[in-house]
Formats: structure tokens, sequence, C-alpha cells
């Protein structure tokens, strides 16, 4: 039901706006991730009331813009917004001032394909617990919150057990442990955080000159099971995508590795 201006007249500073999120993402499946989105968008809240939120929030894109990608400023977006929802819900401001902030557009097409001597010279750079996520998610196709929530009982001799609950579909899968993951499984558990993995790849990533997120190692995995001839199906089991549609992004990896093989086959009838 609509709340009218008449019923509700408060204009609450932002910030004790911003604490309701901060509430509700102790319900949230990665509840300190949520709140680091949330606490980022603190500099730009203080002193400001809800009803400042829109000019808020573009004073927050415009300072941010060169610093963030898109995907990161709209995650803090989001948390605002959200805020203000559950602000509005419980009848504090007389209106949903979320609605107006408008997220970013993303490139959610983006992929970097690694070989694995870019990593290599990647990992050169990288402190030894972020070396070891590095390896761990080009070995596995792991996400990095998957990599950082793994425990020394979910390695078995053959087998890493990725728990339902820190999986972004829900579902619980196993992971093969080939010879060439062993020697990082020791690090397990990682010993540093999520944002202390972020910072260590960006500062390993500048000084290899490699333009490269933590998520493209899991992209770079299916790229190279791809051109050793890997099924899409078997690809889609191992990044643990509910369906093969999702795993589809990478056919036209396959695409390129057919016409590079019917290339060789013409120069051979060309001769």
């Amino acid at each position: 039901k609509a709340i009218s201006v008449r019923q509700v007249s408060g204009d609450p500073p932002l910030p004790v706006v911003m604490d309701l999120y901060l509430t509700h993402a102790e319900t949230l499946r990665s509840p300190d991730t949520a709140k680091y989105h949330a606490l980022r968008c603190g500099p730009w809240c203080e002193g400001k009331k809800g009803s400042q939120a829109e000019e808020v929030a573009n004073k927050m894109i415009g300072d941010m813009h060169g610093h963030y990608e898109a995907g990161t400023i709209n995650k803090s977006l989001g948390t605002m917004k959200k805020a203000l929802t559950l602000a509005y819900q419980k009848r504090m401001i007389p209106e949903d001032y979320g609605d107006r902030i408008k997220r970013l557009p993303e490139n959610n097409q983006r992929h970097i394909y690694l070989t694995v001597e870019q990593v290599r010279e990647l990992t050169s750079h990288c402190s030894e617990q972020v070396r070891a996520c590095v390896w761990i998610a080009l070995l596995t196709g792991c996400r990095r919150g998957e990599i950082l929530k793994i425990r020394p009982e979910d390695v078995g001799e053959k087998r890493i057990r990725i728990r339902s609950g820190n999986t972004k579909t829900l579902r619980e899968r196993t992971v093969p442990i080939v010879q060439a993951l062993r020697p990082w499984l020791a690090y397990i558990p990682i010993k540093i955080n999520e944002e202390g993995l972020k910072t260590g790849f960006v500062r390993a990533r500048e000084k290899a000159g490699i333009e490269v997120n933590f998520h493209d190692l899991r992209h770079s995995c299916a790229s190279l099971l791809i051109n050793m001839g890997v099924p899409l199906e078997v690809i889609r089991d191992i990044l643990g995508h509910t369906t093969v549609k999702t795993t589809e992004r990478y056919a036209h990896l396959q695409v390129d590795k057919q016409e590079e093989a019917l290339n060789k086959l013409s120069d051979m009838v060309l001769v």
C-alpha cells in the first residue's frame, strides 16, 4: 500500500537510513561483502538527508568514476537504493527516493582470457596468499568467494567440496584435485579476506602490466579447457553452471579453434 506525503513527513539523515541496510545485510548470503559496499557510501552520505539521496548518488558516481568499475559502483548504489526502500517501508520517508537513483550501464560481456604464461607472470608479482588464490582459481574455475571459504575439511584426497552456501547458484559441487593444484592446497584456509585479495591482486596486475580482473581467471580456465577440446557440458559441471546455456558464452572459442584447424587443412590443400 502506498504511503502518502501527508502520512509521513520525516527526512532522516542519510547515514541513519544506511544503517537500515547494515542490519539487513546480516540476512544476506555474504554479509561482510554487502556491508563493505554499503560502507563505501559513507563519506558521501555524511551531513545529507534521505531526500538528498539522488544528489549524493550522482556525486558518488562522479567521484568514483575512473577509480572503480561500473559494476563496483553499482553495488554501492544498490545498497543505497535498498536502504531507502527499507526506510520507505518503515514509514521513515514519504516516498522511495531510491527510485530516483539510476545505476550505470555495465559491459557484462567483457572477458579476458589469459594464457598460462601470463598467469605465471602475474603470480610472480603476488604475495604467497594471493598467488595461491590465483592458481586455485585457474586450476578449479572457482570464484573468488568460493576459494576464500574453502576449509581444510572440504579438501579430500581427490576432490574439493564447494559447499552450497558458498556458491552463486546455492548448489554444492565437487572439484577434482589435479597434480598442479596440490601444492596450493597447503594454503587452505586462505589467511586473507576478500578486500586483502582484491588489493593484492590489483597491485600484482599493475606490476605485471596485465589489465585483468580476478574473475577473468575463471574465464581463462574455461578458455584453456575449450582449446584442449573439452566439451561444453564438462566445462559446465566444472564451473558449476546451472545449465549449459550459461557455458555457451564460451562457444565462440570453439568456433575459433575449429577455424584454426580448418585453416591448417586449407593450407595443406593449397600447397
